[in-house]
């Protein structure tokens, strides 16, 4: 309630309009808005990843290394120009970064579509289900999971390097031990970006769907290794 300044008469709000009640209203709502507006730009850009797997199909050499250090630098750039608000630019870089990480690993995908469709398969229906219950436990949590951000980010660091040192030592169990680990970590990350759904703002949506959509993209190269090496 609020007072008059001019009648001193008292103005109540109706029932059931208080702010409170409004509030709650207006939050759920504008979440679920920005969770479909999210959803689609990952759409979007794995449409433009998938692009970029038949495209670069005949690509070869270290091709694919500098389609993956251009497409950092995609990534790099989307979070800059959406900080700076030119929402634009930023949406063209994501659609590039989709292209150019699809394109980076056409040589992998193209090869075990030919010699073992049967895991690329296993790999698009487990990536779907491992993302989707994931992604729907993360966002169904009311509490804010961002602290994890850094924990995850030491793993996957010590991933990374674990990967480099498996380039040089081949123990078919590492590589298993490999995936699976990779798997919980980028589920990890699947639980906490959907979880940051419920509080971020409109203008986050492009970074969120770059975010998830390497969620999404690194699960399917994981599972594509599992089901691969286990046929």
């Amino acid at each position: 309630m609020r007072r008059g300044a001019a009648t001193g008469a008292t103005r109540k709000i109706p029932t059931g309009m208080s702010s409170t009640g409004y509030a709650a209203g207006v939050a759920p709502a504008r979440t679920q808005t920005l969770f479909g507006r999210v959803m689609a730009l990952v759409a979007l850009t794995i449409g433009f990843a998938t692009l970029g797997v038949y495209a670069a199909r005949e690509m070869g050499g270290a091709d694919w290394f500098i389609a993956w250090l251009i497409a950092l630098g995609c990534l790099v750039g989307l979070n800059v120009a959406n900080a700076r608000g030119n929402r634009g630019l930023a949406l063209i870089l994501l659609c590039v970064f989709g292209l150019l990480l699809g394109a980076s690993v056409s040589a992998t995908i193209n090869y075990y579509s030919e010699v073992d469709p049967t895991a690329v398969r296993q790999a698009f229906g487990a990536t779907a289900l491992f993302v989707g219950g994931l992604g729907a436990g993360g966002y169904a949590i009311r509490r804010d999971l961002s602290f994890l951000y850094r924990l995850l980010f030491w793993l996957l660091l010590a991933l990374i390097v674990a990967g480099i040192v498996l380039i040089f030592v081949r123990i078919p169990a590492l590589y298993t031990a490999y995936a699976l680990i990779g798997l919980a970590i980028f589920g990890g990350y699947t639980v906490v970006d959907f979880n940051r759904l419920r509080r971020a703002g409109t203008e986050e949506s492009i970074p969120l769907a770059a975010g998830i959509f390497l969620d999404v993209f690194n699960v399917f190269l994981l599972f594509l290794r599992l089901f691969a090496r286990s046929s």
